[in-house]
């Protein structure tokens, strides 16, 4: 438990400070500069102090911290991936986010729930099965399991037969959970800051300095900003930032939309998720049901929302829950989703030398913000790539060493 939380419960009239110091005079130069104040950028920040011993550190974010796709998404947290690789990365990032808020010292709300995704078809079932077995061979707690468990874990959920799409298995994954999204940008944000890290907000990259190959600054609209290392960690805009870079992504950017509704009695304890149906959901501690589906079907800059999205994630939602027809939803969001052709991520160098990149999350970014912070501050640290993102390296698309991780994407394509 956070020692904070611990000891506003307990002491009597006990006061939390402020969660940030003020913000810094901006330097002329960092050992390292992060352009993108999300959750990856800010664990990256943290962790390089932490781990590494580098405190001359600059976060630059355009808005304000956690305001891009780090509070744009649903919050969910698993391992059961389908590739040795991707089990591997998600479930390191799972144990580290087990351990975030006594880390630091931040209730981070992490909440385990299990997570249960359907199989409507033969070939899912078989997918779902292959799944199973990659995540057990590896350590990861999942198993394939029929309508007679799913119900007893789940008996909200339609199990009958008379409906389009009739459940016919699941991949149960127990230690699958949620957080609250913007208290992992918060606390990681905090404890950097606390250890001299500088937060730069309202600081947008207008352009980058590179001679010899090697990043030399960063410009802004505050000025230039020499560093000795970039890293780019910037969700839906990866590819405009690679492009000042002077280098391309195999990257295809596009919305990707959820809403919750109004608060409801506890009902639901576990994630739900259907790849068929492109829907997943799970309840928060106020009661909300937080629901998300694929993501839209053409290439788009814009975060804005849509009735067809609404009316057909409601029509998958009632397929599944018959009893919500009368709930309502209170609001609904659109992040920017950077979607890779084989669905993993791209992470490690680049091009450009001492330019480092943390991109193309997809639907599954937040889940990997612990690991991606940890793993990018070794590499920047060591200047090696570790052995965890070496899979994910921008390289791969050059010579066709793709992840392949679609079948456990679930509703992202």
């Amino acid at each position: 438990m956070p020692f904070g939380l611990l000891l506003s419960g307990l002491v009597n009239g006990a006061r939390v400070g402020p969660v940030l110091p003020p913000a810094p005079d901006l330097k002329d130069a960092y050992d390292v500069v992060i352009i993108g104040g999300g959750g990856h950028g800010l664990a990256t920040a943290y962790y390089l102090v932490h781990d590494w011993g580098i405190s001359n550190v600059a976060v630059l974010d355009k808005g304000y911290l956690g305001g891009g796709n780090t509070g744009r998404n649903t919050a969910i947290i698993r391992s059961n991936y389908l590739t040795p690789e991707g089990v591997r990365f998600y479930d390191e990032s799972v144990r580290l986010f087990q351990g975030l808020s006594n880390e630091l010292d931040f209730n981070i709300l992490y909440s385990e729930r299990g997570h249960l995704t359907l199989a409507h078809t033969d070939a899912a079932v078989r997918t779902m099965r292959w799944r199973a077995e990659v995540n057990k061979h590896l350590g990861v707690d999942s198993e394939l399991i029929f309508p007679d468990e799913i119900g007893r874990l789940c008996p909200e959920l339609n199990l009958s037969e008379d409906v389009r799409y009739p459940i016919l298995a699941a991949l149960y994954h127990g230690p699958g959970a949620i957080a609250r999204h913007d208290a992992v940008a918060w606390g990681y944000a905090a404890q950097a800051a606390r250890r001299g890290v500088h937060l730069h907000q309202l600081t947008e990259v207008t352009g980058l300095e590179i001679a010899g190959g090697r990043i030399r600054a960063v410009l802004t609209n505050r000025g230039r900003i020499g560093c000795g290392h970039a890293i780019q960690a910037v969700a839906g805009s990866s590819s405009l930032l690679a492009a000042m870079a002077g280098f391309r992504l195999p990257i295809r950017t596009v919305p990707l939309q959820a809403c919750v509704s109004q608060p409801l009695k506890p009902f639901l304890d576990l994630i739900v998720v259907s790849g068929s149906l492109h829907v997943y959901v799970s309840q928060s501690d106020r009661g909300e049901l937080v629901m998300g589906g694929s993501t839209d079907p053409y290439a788009l800059y814009s975060s804005r929302s849509t009735l067809d999205f609404k009316e057909s994630l409601m029509a998958h939602m009632l397929e599944l829950f018959p009893f919500l027809a009368e709930v309502k939803v209170l609001r609904q969001w659109a992040g920017m989703a950077d979607m890779t052709p084989d669905f993993a991520p791209i992470l490690g160098a680049t091009p450009v030398a001492n330019y480092w990149i943390d991109a193309g999350w997809g639907t599954w970014g937040f889940k990997a913000t612990p690991v991606c912070g940890k793993r990018m501050a070794e590499a920047v640290g060591t200047g090696k790539v570790p052995g965890v993102l070496a899979p994910f390296a921008l390289a791969r698309f050059d010579d066709f060493r793709l992840v392949g991780e679609k079948g456990a994407a679930s509703v992202g394509h």
